[in-house]
């Protein structure tokens, strides 16, 4: 008799990091509820497709009952979606700010407080229950002219922390998994395009924007990144953090051990400001 699959949710399935974990775990044990904005003809066919916009809260409550009557439950949550803005803390308007923290971090609370209620009750039961959430290690070392970018993967770190302690006692397990430069289409659905031509930061924002556009391309594939969310799913301890990429060393070790006047420095070098 074919085990039952475990069910799971993932936010921002149709690109990038979200797409790559759908697809994996699709081929593996799991049957994958991938939410999305619009439907794409290059979808996998192995995913069961959710139209959900995150930040439109009757449209997660209903994505989420509509996983919850396909499935009977919901076992785990990914939440992947999310997107970047380039530009100056001066130069960014304020609508633009409140997009970029309504989609990466506001989103991501709407999906948990529609799925935690259900978890909860899972996990009492006896059931495995595990959120991970996709943050970044920009919420630990900020991008220059991605303020708001790290502002909200900021907020997902403290998120996950929070939440760790507060589902401790239902065994509902919660990590962050922090991917450095990934190698996906996130410079295509960054917004470039927030500063006026006469801004007094066009120099930097030149030099800044050339090293981001070339080092994407250089860095590892989205299947490192889906290995760590399999072991946050699978771990029968898992961790709270699980860093990744060529900077998931160096990062948090130069966050703890340097001073933060010789971190922004390394910082300003490595961008060319």
């Amino acid at each position: 008799m074919t085990a039952e699959k475990r069910s799971v949710l993932i936010t921002g399935a149709s690109s990038g990091i979200g797409a790559a974990a759908a697809s994996a775990l699709a081929a593996g044990s799991w049957r994958v509820f991938g939410t999305r904005r619009r439907a794409r003809e290059d979808a996998d066919p192995n995913v069961d497709w959710i139209d959900m916009d995150v930040c439109d809260e009757a449209s997660v409550q209903a994505g989420v009952e509509q996983v919850r009557a396909a499935a009977g439950r919901i076992d785990a949550v990914i939440c992947c979606a999310g997107f970047g803005i380039f530009g100056s803390v001066e130069d960014v308007s304020l609508e633009d700010a409140q997009r970029q923290l309504d989609t990466n971090f506001f989103g991501v609370l709407r999906v948990l407080r529609a799925v935690l209620p259900g978890m909860r009750e899972a996990a009492a039961a006896g059931g495995d229950a595990r959120i991970v959430l996709v943050g970044s290690l920009a919420g630990r070392a900020s991008i220059p002219f991605q303020a708001h970018y790290s502002a909200s993967k900021a907020a997902v770190d403290s998120l996950v922390m929070a939440l760790r302690n507060e589902l401790h006692s239902f065994g509902v397990q919660v990590s962050l998994v922090e991917p450095g430069d990934i190698d996906t289409p996130f410079n295509d659905a960054m917004d470039w395009g927030t500063t006026p031509q006469a801004s007094a930061y066009a120099d930097q924002l030149a030099r800044c924007e050339k090293v981001i556009r070339e080092s994407l391309p250089k860095a590892p594939k989205p299947a490192v990144v889906v290995r760590a969310i399999e072991k946050a799913l699978l771990a029968r301890h898992p961790r709270v953090r699980y860093a990744v990429g060529a900077d998931s060393l160096v990062v948090p070790l130069g966050r703890r051990l340097l001073p933060d006047w010789l971190s922004l420095r390394f910082i300003r070098s490595h961008f060319r400001i």
